[in-house]
């Protein structure tokens, strides 16, 4: 069974107390997905020594025009196929008649997927927000670890000895 996790934030007003904080959270044992920065200030990946995030949106357009194509390929065939309509000779299957609905259909695979991709990568929806202060919008910056109730008292302690001006459980 998996354990309740519950989340404590603190408060900072130095970007290098922040920064110590995460070394700290990273020695004491705890890992890259308990613990994350907010902040209401626009700040460099990696200022506070986070990981950087690994990123694949790019290929998911790749994935769902691949896909969009083929269901387009298949749709275009299995309707000409099915349902043949000899006109003066000519080919049961229609290149240019295939090709428009190919086309139509290989870039809405690429959008839908590129949407959902956008969804995933977002880690949307997030179902365990944690803690949050409204001080974060007003320049403060928010350590939030999310952890078992045994290693709570393990992070407040670390936040406290890294400078938090504020410890807040929600």
């Amino acid at each position: 069974m998996f354990a309740k996790r519950k989340s404590i934030i603190g408060l900072y007003t130095d970007e290098n107390n922040v920064a110590d904080a995460m070394d700290a959270l990273k020695s004491k044992g705890f890992g890259e997905n308990e613990y994350e920065v907010l902040t209401g200030v626009p700040y460099p990946e990696g200022t506070f020594g986070e990981a950087e995030p690994h990123i694949h949106l790019h290929k998911f357009p790749l994935i769902g025009a691949v896909f969009g194509f083929a269901l387009g390929l298949v749709f275009t065939i299995g309707t000409q196929i099915a349902f043949p309509v000899v006109t003066g000779g000519k080919p049961i299957l229609a290149i240019p008649a295939m090709a428009i609905i190919m086309y139509e259909l290989t870039l809405l695979g690429a959008i839908l997927f590129t949407v959902g991709g956008i969804i995933f990568e977002s880690r949307l929806p997030k179902l365990f927000m944690g803690a949050y202060d409204t001080r974060i919008t007003e320049g403060y910056i928010g350590v939030v670890v999310s952890t078992t109730e045994d290693n709570l008292t393990n992070a407040q302690d670390v936040l406290k000895s890294s400078g938090a001006e504020d410890i807040k459980f929600p």
